[in-house]
Formats: C-alpha cells, structure tokens, sequence
C-alpha cells in the first residue's frame, strides 16, 4: 500500500512538471502577433523589433541595446502594458516601433492615412484626378532616399484634393524614413544638417499660369516629362486642391539632376479655394516653397536652413503671402525671397502680395535677401531683412539693350512703372551706411549701363515709399504662431 502511494505521488509531481513545460498553459493560452514574442513570467506580449526578431526564453527578456537576452530579473520582474516592451538596459518600457505601411504607385480612389500609423513612400505617391487623400491630424508619412527619377514625393496632381489638416497639438508630418519619430511625437531625432533624404510634396492644380510660348499648361519640375501627372495650369483661378493646415515638411529634396532637386512645398498653378495655412519646411535642399503659378492663398509659413531659395515665385504668381518667417543657414543657401514674374504671353497682368515677413541671415551669408528679376510684378510690405551684408539686402534686376536702352522686361522697369512696390519694409542693421537699400544688378546688356543715375532713380522710387535701415525691427512676422508645432521653435531656433 505504501508503495501505490509513494508511485502516486511520484506519478502527480511528473505530471505538474510536464504541465508547467507546457508552451501556453501558464499564461492560459495567450498568444502574441507577428513580431512579438510571449514573455511567460510576466504574460506580456513583448515586441522583437528592437533586434529584428530575436527572441527570448521563459523567464528572459530583450536588452534591446546589446540585443542579449537577459533574466527578467534583472527588472525585478517588471511588466509593461500594451504595445510596449521592457528595456533590460534601463528597466523602462518603450513603445514597440511602428511597422509603416509602405505606399508606392497611384491612388485613384478616395483614401484615408491615419493617425495611429506611419506612412512610408516608397516611391513617387500620385493622387490622380477624381480621388482625395485624406490625411489625419498627427499623421507621420516618411519619404525613403532616392535620387534621379527614384526621389520619392507625393504628388497631388490636377484634378485631385488634399486634405491634411492637421492641429497645433497634432501637426502633419513629412519626413524622411532615417528620423526615428514615432505616432504621437512632433519633434524629430534629425537635425538642421540632414537635408536632401527624400523627396517633398507637390501640389498641381488648374489655375492659370505664365509658361513659356503662352502654354496655359506645361510640367511641373522634380517629376520626369513622360509622367502625365505632372501636369499644372488652367483657366480656373478658383480651383480647390484641398487643405494643408499645421503641416511640417522636414529633410526633404532629393537631387533629381545636376543643380535640380525637389522643393519641400511645390505649388503647381494652385488656385484660390485652396487653403494653405500654418505650414513649415525645415532643412531642404532645394527651395522651402516655390509657387508656379496660380492664385492660392498662404498664411503663416516658416522656412528654416534651405539650401537656395525660401520663397520662390515663377509663372507670375498672384495670390497673397501673409506672415512668413525665414532663417537662413549656411552659406550653401541663395536668396530668402526670389521673384520672377509672367514668363509668356497669356496670364500677364496677375500681381503678387508679400506682406508681414522676417528674413533673418546667419552663418555668414553672403547672398541676397531678395532677387527681384523677370518683370516680377506685384506688392512687398511689412518685412524686415536682418543681418545680411551691406549691399547684399534686396536686389532688383535691370536689363538693358547694347546701346543702354532699357529692356523694359526686368524688375527694374516694373519698379519705376509702379508695378513692383516695396514699401514699409525694412533693413536691420547698426553698421549698414548704404544709403540704397534695394540694389541694381545687370541680367542684360552692358555693365556700364548701370550708372549712378539709374541707381538714383531706383533709390528714389524706394525711398519714398517708408523704407529705411533701423537699429531694431518694427515690422515683420508675428513669429508665435509657429510655437508648440514646429521643429524650428521645439529646437530653440526662432531667432
């Protein structure tokens, strides 16, 4: 009898053993998702990206800095909650990275990103004609690298709508796949030094533009010539291509040839039922915003550490700019403001307001604040241009005939007709002894046209409009707006 029962009891203790090597049974059957691994000390589902899907025993969890497996003891058996792990390195829970979705191709259907997860594009993203991407407040859409025809961007082109409209709290956020940010984050683990990782946002829509040989349509650039959804313009200058509000454009544009890359906002012939608002481009390598064309409205934009042009106006742009806000940084960088105006015969007599602007020079920049060129036509007022070199504050261009006869087609004739006003504007400096503050420069003809005369006469025209060197600003941009949101103010660099 005592034996029976000695074999029972020795029977039962084999029997919890096996139980308790059982794969589930301790945790009651849970199981975890692709790229998660059970952790049957704790019960938790613990995420093995860190280090691409390495795994660990019972009673072991990840040190996702060394990627070695580690006794959970080490934490004391902490746990953490959902859509986290436990970091052996330094007993916190981290959230689990978030697996993007990889887009790629056309959308031709109406679709909707979200927030709870990162968009990555794989390549250039067309939203043709007829469809509408929607785009969540606090979505983050990372571009990967690309260069050529490769550089990848989203493309809204004619036809189709945008709308990401975004909050203060939660911005729209385009950047590049090597920026760590995750959902729920709005500052950036790049700096100012990290531009050209992708490619930017385009948008293409059917209000009128100036092209070349009086075309009323023509391609944008950044996007190859056979493409036919690079295609802009039209005769509609109330055209609604959708909305970008408190949207961040950072690291952007690729290299798509020699001295040609993609800029981080591209307007093509966007029209005036457009809302742009409270958008920000950060460390690109082309142009911040560049506008062909079109009647679209911006309000509140800042551009920080381009390397060429902030603002960029082409095609005889005539919409409003109000309150914007430029940093130069380096000198890898061209003009904060660079104007052209009607490049053919059709859409000629459209007029550009500037107003309310801050174009601030560091690093030693030695161009322009503005170029003023092409028969650029239209209003500058209310902005300060602080820091640059004397002679180097606004520019206008001045074309001339063999024999000096004026051109009549650049800058410096739209000035004189009343056609190109700069006035209550001002350049801040307490070194500056120039008395011009709008500089004539040749872009045709013989240097010795440009005499002391013309010069004057420029002066003159400029002058009588409130324009002067200050020891302080007292106009320009309304620079809070851009707080809280933007990578520019979350790193400290509103000057």
């Amino acid at each position: 009898m005592k034996f029976n029962v000695l074999f029972l009891l020795m029977l039962g203790f084999a029997s919890i053993t096996l139980v308790s090597c059982g794969e589930d049974e301790p945790c009651d059957g849970k199981t975890c998702a692709a790229g998660e691994v059970l952790d049957a000390l704790t019960c938790n589902c613990v995420s093995t990206l860190p280090c691409s899907g390495k795994t660990c025993a019972a009673n072991e969890i990840l040190n996702a800095t060394t990627c070695q497996c580690v006794s959970s003891q080490a934490c004391a058996g902490k746990t953490c909650g959902a859509n986290q792990y436990l970091d052996a390195a330094d007993c916190n829970c981290k959230n689990n990275p978030v697996v993007p979705v990889v887009v790629s191709g056309t959308i031709s259907a109406n679709t909707t990103w979200t927030a709870d997860k990162i968009y990555e594009l794989a390549t250039k993203v067309y939203v043709l004609s007829g469809a509408t991407l929607t785009i969540e407040p606090g979505t983050i859409i990372k571009g990967r690298a690309g260069i050529g025809s490769l550089a990848t961007a989203l493309v809204i082109a004619k036809g189709a709508k945008i709308i990401a409209e975004g909050t203060a709290a939660k911005p729209i956020i385009f950047t590049s796949i090597e920026d760590g940010i995750q959902p729920g984050q709005i500052n950036s683990t790049l700096t100012k030094l990290d531009f050209g990782k992708w490619g930017g946002l385009i948008v293409l829509g059917m209000a009128p533009i100036s092209a070349t040989n009086g075309d009323t349509e023509t391609q944008i650039e950044g996007i190859p010539g056979d493409v036919v959804y690079g295609k802009y313009g039209g005769n509609n200058p109330t055209d609604n291509s959708g909305v970008l509000k408190y949207v961040s454009v950072r690291f952007g544009g690729a290299s798509i040839g020699d001295n040609n890359e993609i800029n981080g906002i591209t307007l093509g012939g966007v029209g005036s039922g457009t809302v742009v608002e409270n958008i920000e481009i950060v460390a690109n390598q082309d142009d911040g915003l560049e506008i062909f064309g079109g009647t679209v409205n911006v309000k509140n934009v800042i551009v920080a550490y381009q390397y060429d042009d902030a603002l960029d106006f082409d095609m005889n742009y005539s919409g409003t700019v109000d309150n914007f806000y430029v940093i130069f940084g380096g000198s890898g960088t061209d003009e904060g403001l660079e104007i052209d105006g009607p490049e053919g015969t059709t859409n000629k007599d459209g007029l550009f307001t500037l107003k309310n602007g801050t174009i601030i020079a560091t690093d030693q920049v030695v161009t322009s604040g503005a170029d003023f060129k092409d028969a650029a036509q239209g209003t500058v007022q209310n902005v300060s241009w602080i820091g640059f070199k004397d002679g180097k504050n606004i520019s206008i261009a001045a074309g001339f005939n063999a024999d000096c006869t004026d051109l009549g087609t650049q800058a410096w004739a739209k000035a004189l007709e009343g056609k190109l006003i700069i006035k209550d504007c001002e350049v801040v400096s307490t070194t500056l002894t120039a008395t011009s503050i709008a500089n004539l420069y040749l872009r045709g003809g013989a240097a010795s046209c440009l005499t002391a005369e013309k010069q004057t006469l420029l002066d003159n025209a400029v002058a009588t409009l409130n324009n002067k060197i200050v020891a302080t600003a007292t106009v320009g941009a309304n620079k809070t707006v851009f707080n809280g949101w933007t990578w520019t103010a979350l790193n400290n660099e509103l000057k």
